[in-house]
Parts: structure tokens; sequence; C-alpha cells
């Protein structure tokens, strides 16, 4: 009798219906991945095998596995979120310390700073007193919400174009009049100014003055006329006195010309100096006094008009914690609102030999089992994993037509098993009013 065949088959197709109803019910769920049913047929077997003429004796449900395919990736504009483009899982981490997947990216900062999804940590690299990566076992994520600190200006690296065709300016520098520190216009060539600050993260404005020097003497005759290749540097401290810089170390000044001279050859290129000055300033802010290393290698004297190429100065006002990013290579990314940011860490993904062997624990997440293999730590990018999207997220990748179609399909099913359940009672039913 083939009632078997037919219970068996309404439990397959309920089974079947069931995995729909899931992935269906997921449709909205972020990294959500969907399920299919599998089935195998049922034969009764003796130790002498399998009859030529058995015929089956249902089917069962084999196992139900997800399908790991890539989702949609939608921009949210949180900074927080993150989506996976690509193979590879978040390694999530509990407060008890086990380890655990997931496709979802939707992640905040506690109250502490860390990253965190329905209550489990986000893992990766931390960094060390330099903002270096350094790899090594997982660890919780964070971000420190504290003030980023200031930082007092140590170093200018400037480099710009002097023009060669440039005349001595017509008044001797300064020439400031009574009571005042401003130069005269007329007394220098060029000028920039570029913001320091001090160990309290005072800014200050430093001042640069260029003045080219009056042309070449004309002895011998040979050199009558030719222009100067030296140009006098000054400098003021928020408006104040005009200063010119010392060479310190002396031994790092090349050719022994002026502290305050930047000499050039027939070519455009500097000569000297080719070390760096100092430039020191008492502060009225409380702060340490200002003690710059000014770097003026990448100067040039060349016929063309005066240009600012080059302007790379370090320190930094305090500043609040404004944003977070991170990179497609995982590298989280806190933003300040002094314009400063640094790396705070680095996400990585988990990826398995067989990630349908991964066991479901719900939440989006799943953690490893014998199938699955260990979790293959990697930075993002990298050979066997994808890509992390900032700012996104990866959307469940059920597909709603195709789910409504097979539960039509598996409907049908149903229906069909339950008529071989149906025509089988009226066959038996005819067998037992036989007289």
């Amino acid at each position: 009798m083939s009632f078997q065949q037919g219970l068996s088959g309404l439990g397959a197709a309920s089974k079947q219906l069931d995995v729909i109803g899931n992935n269906v019910a997921n449709a909205s769920t972020v990294g959500f991945k969907r399920a299919r049913a599998e089935f195998s047929d049922l034969y009764a077997a003796s130790m002498y095998g399998v009859s030529a003429t058995a015929t089956g004796i249902g089917s069962r449900t084999v196992a139900v596995t997800q399908q790991f395919n890539q989702g949609p990736v939608t921009s949210t504009g949180n900074p927080m979120d993150m989506a996976i483009t690509g193979q590879g899982f978040f390694r999530m981490q509990g407060a008890d310390g086990q380890a655990m997947y997931t496709r979802n990216g939707e992640f905040q900062l506690d109250r502490e700073g860390y990253f965190v999804n329905a209550g489990h940590y986000l893992t990766g690299y931390g960094v060390d007193d330099k903002g270096q990566v350094v790899a090594g076992p997982p660890q919780p994520l964070r971000v420190d919400t504290s003030n980023i600190g200031a930082k007092a200006t140590s170093s200018m690296i400037l480099g710009s174009n002097l023009d060669a065709r440039a005349e001595p300016p017509a008044k001797a520098f300064p020439n400031v009049t009574p009571g005042s520190n401003t130069p005269d216009p007329n007394s220098y060539n060029y000028t920039n100014t570029v913001t320091a600050y001090d160990s309290l993260g005072v800014s200050h404005q430093v001042s640069f003055y260029y003045v080219r020097r009056p042309d070449a003497a004309p002895v011998p005759p040979a050199t009558e006329g030719v222009k100067s290749l030296e140009w006098d540097v000054y400098s003021s401290v928020d408006g104040g006195a005009i200063a010119t810089a010392a060479p310190v170390p002396p031994a790092t000044v090349g050719a022994p010309v002026a502290a305050t001279t930047l000499q050039f050859d027939s070519t455009g290129k500097i000569v000297a100096p080719n070390g760096k000055f100092t430039l020191s300033q008492a502060v009225t802010s409380g702060g340490a006094p200002l003690n710059i290393a000014v770097e003026m290698t990448g100067f040039t004297q060349n016929a063309g008009p005066y240009a600012n190429a080059e302007q790379r100065v370090d320190g930094w006002a305090d500043g609040v914690l404004s944003s977070v990013g991170t990179s497609k290579e995982g590298f989280i990314e806190a933003r300040y609102s002094n314009g400063q940011t640094k790396i705070v860490g680095q996400v990585v993904l988990a990826n398995f030999a067989n990630a349908q062997g991964l066991q479901p624990i719900g939440d989006n997440r799943w953690v490893e089992t014998y199938a699955s293999g260990g979790a293959k730590i990697n930075t993002p990018g990298s050979s066997n994993v994808g890509y992390v999207q900032g700012a996104a997220l990866e959307d469940s990748n059920v597909d709603m037509t195709t789910e409504l179609v097979n539960m039509i399909t598996a409907q049908r099913f149903y229906q069909a098993n339950a008529q071989t359940i149906k025509t089988q009672d009226t066959v038996l039913q005819t067998l037992i009013n036989l007289r």
C-alpha cells in the first residue's frame, strides 16, 4: 500500500513549506541567508539488497542548507554600518569569549566605545602606541571617545618657487613704521603664513618673508648684471617682532652662508641650507615656547610665478570625536573636530572550508562545527575573503519572486501527496467491500 509514500511526501512538502515560510519571514532581515530543503528517496532493503521490482517507500528530508550567495548591498549613510562584499563573516565575541560569526553589519558604539551588535562585540586587530595595526588574536574593537588632546608643532616642511625674474625690493626689509611690527610690502618679495600650535593647542600664525638680495656685483666683469641667487628669509609669530632663524645644529648647514639665506645654483636648485632651521618663540598662552624645526630644502628658483607648492606642518589643537569611518580594507578611522584622524583598529573576516557546515544559533549568527572546519581569519581583501563597505548593509539574499513560485510548487506537491493517500483509501475501501 502507498500510504507510507504519501505520508512521507506530505512530510517533505510540509518541511519545504516551513523553509520557504522562514525565508519569506526574513526577507527584510539584514545579512540573512536563505535556506533550501534537500530531500532523498527511501527504499526498503534487506541483507540481499533491493529487489529489481521494488518500489520506493517515499522521501525524507536530508538537510536544510543555507545559501551563502551575496545579498544586495544598500547604502545607509550610517558610518557605523558595515557590509561584506564577497566571502567571509564578521567575527563576533560574546561576553563569555565565545566566537560567533555573522553577515549582519548593524553596529553601534556602546557606552565604553566598543562596536556591538545584539550584545556581542565585533573583533579585529588593535593598534599600538604609534597607531600601527598589530596582527594577533582578534580582540573586541574599541574607539576611544575621549578628546584626542593637543600636540605642539615641532616640524614644518615648506617648499615654494621663488621667481627668478623678481627684482630686489625697493626698500630695505622690514621698513616698519614706528609702533608697528608689520613689514612694508615694498620691503619684501613674497610672504606666506602657516598655522602652528603650542603645547596647549593654542594656534599661532607664523609668517615668513622672502627678500631677494641685490644683484651680483660687477666683479669680474663677466658677472655684471647677473641676478642674485640668494634670498633672505625672515619670520614673525602672531604679528610680533621680525626674527631670523638660526641653524641647529650648525653641522646640518651645508655651504657657509647666512643662517637666514636661501642659496640656489644656476639651474634653480637649492644649494644651502641643506638642513633644518630652528624657529623659537615664547608664547603668551602659558604653554611651552614654540620650538619648530623648519625645513626649506624643497624651495626652487625658476622663472615662474611664486607658488607655495608644499606645506606640511605637524601639531594640532584639542579635538573631540566627530565621526567614525571604515575603509574597504577594514581599517576603522576615528575623525576628530580638529581635522585629525587616527586608525583605531582593523576589522577581520573569517572564512570556512565548508560554510554550510556552520550551525545557526539565531540572531543571524553561526558557530563553527566539525563539519565547517576551523575559522580562517584574514584581513578584508585578502585571498579568500571580500572587502568591507562602510556606511552600508548587506540585505537578505531572499528573492521573493522565487520563493513565491517555490511556495506554489510545494503547495501542489502537498496536494498531490494528499491525493495519493485519498486514492489509496478508495482502493482499500473497494477491497474491503468485495463479497
